[in-house]
């Protein structure tokens, strides 16, 4: 109701604002018939005057004179405003107007709007179920809790990982920060705050990084996150056969349902085609700095058909010269990364062939084929 006491307020005091100009010219001309009249009743009066005696006759004619110079004065300053009589019909439009344009914008609202829908201010929205809410509003439900109550630690380790998620890596560093003083440290929060911290850097592994992943190995030395992070930093170091080692070891560790498993596999493929382990497994000169830069700053697709060529041609080695267990394990888990899991199945059987199933090598491939999902059985 109040909406609607301001409204109306507001648009009377528009039109009013409107109309009041339109409306003096008409008033002007009003006074101007009243002073004429005027003048007309003082001739009348001088002359009774004079009839009955009670002024001179020079002074009645001197009266007479003055009223009729003050009636040709206002008939000469009418004389001079021929055409605001003609502009009556425009103003009267104008005014119709103006008060048509408030009748007609409330008759539409009201017919076309919402005009019973009550406001829905930020607080109220807030104060709804959960599951009513989107993303936004339960975020902004948190981080007013947060600013009323900046010691949750409880609702920081909550919205950080939001954060994360919807990329406001800065602010999932603060909140971050917060939850491990407020209730310590964690595995979980320390691997997140290093995420949290390389995501704001770009992708690039600080030295703050660094120190959070450390200390989240120290709470718990197998965490997926911050061995894949730490070994990626090894690679932005330029340690790139360091970083492979650390994410084949972490990928043999890595349970098949993993989340970690692909990204793991795809920076051990991309590693590989940085060091070109595979030419040097097959026979094939070391690459040169330039050939390992061309590969680096190649397409995904580009990429990949160089690797499924290396791949290759590793194959063909091990058709010819099968005793090459470190060549089998490569050919395996390189089949596996690039999706072809019956060339990797076939591999890992002839390799069996060749080592032996319960050789050491053998046994090597078994525990590998089953890091990768791999049928040990066959």
């Amino acid at each position: 109701m109040l909406f609607w006491i301001i409204a109306a307020v507001l648009t009377l005091g528009a039109s009013l604002a409107v109309l009041l100009p339109l409306t003096r010219q008409t008033r002007a001309r009003d006074d101007a018939s009243h002073d004429l009249e005027v003048y007309r009743d003082q001739l009348g009066e001088v002359d009774r005057d004079a009839a009955r005696g009670l002024i001179a006759a020079a002074d009645a004619e001197q009266a007479r004179a003055e009223i009729a110079r003050r009636i040709i004065r206002l008939d000469a300053e009418n004389a001079r405003e021929p055409k605001k009589a003609s502009q009556l019909g425009p103003r009267l439009v104008g005014m119709i107007a103006v008060l048509a344009v408030p009748l007609l914008s409330w008759g539409v609202y009201t017919a076309i709007g919402s005009p019973t829908v009550p406001s829905q201010p930020l607080s109220a929205r807030l104060s709804q179920k959960p599951a009513d809410s989107s993303v936004d509003e339960l975020i902004a439900r948190a981080e007013a809790h947060l600013v009323a109550n900046p010691s949750d630690g409880r609702g920081w380790d909550v919205l950080a990982p939001v954060y994360l998620r919807i990329g406001r890596a800065n602010d999932a560093v603060t909140a971050y920060r917060n939850a491990i003083r407020i209730l310590g440290s964690t595995t979980a929060r320390q691997a997140g705050l290093g995420e949290a911290i390389a995501a704001s850097a770009g992708g690039i592994v600080t030295s703050d990084a660094r120190i959070a992943f450390e200390a989240a190995l120290k709470l718990e030395p197998t965490d997926a996150k911050a061995r894949y992070f730490l070994a990626l930093a090894l690679a932005q170091e330029g340690k790139i056969s360091d970083a492979a080692a650390a994410w084949r070891l972490l990928a043999a560790s890595l349970p098949a349902d993993s989340p970690w498993r692909a990204a793991t596999e795809q920076a051990i493929a991309q590693a590989e085609v940085r060091t070109a382990p595979v030419k040097e497994a097959a026979g094939a000169p070391a690459p040169s700095q330039d050939d390992i830069d061309a590969a680096a700053s190649m397409s995904s697709s580009d990429r990949t058909a160089m690797i499924e060529g290396m791949v290759a041609t590793l194959d063909e080695k091990l058709r010819q010269n099968p005793r090459d267990p470190e060549g089998w394990v490569r050919l395996v888990r390189s089949y596996q990364v690039l999706g072809k899991t019956d060339l990797a199945q076939d591999a890992l059987g002839r390799a069996y062939a060749a080592l032996g199933r319960d050789s050491e090598d053998g046994r090597k491939l078994t525990e590998l084929a089953g890091s990768l999902g791999l049928d040990v059985t066959e």
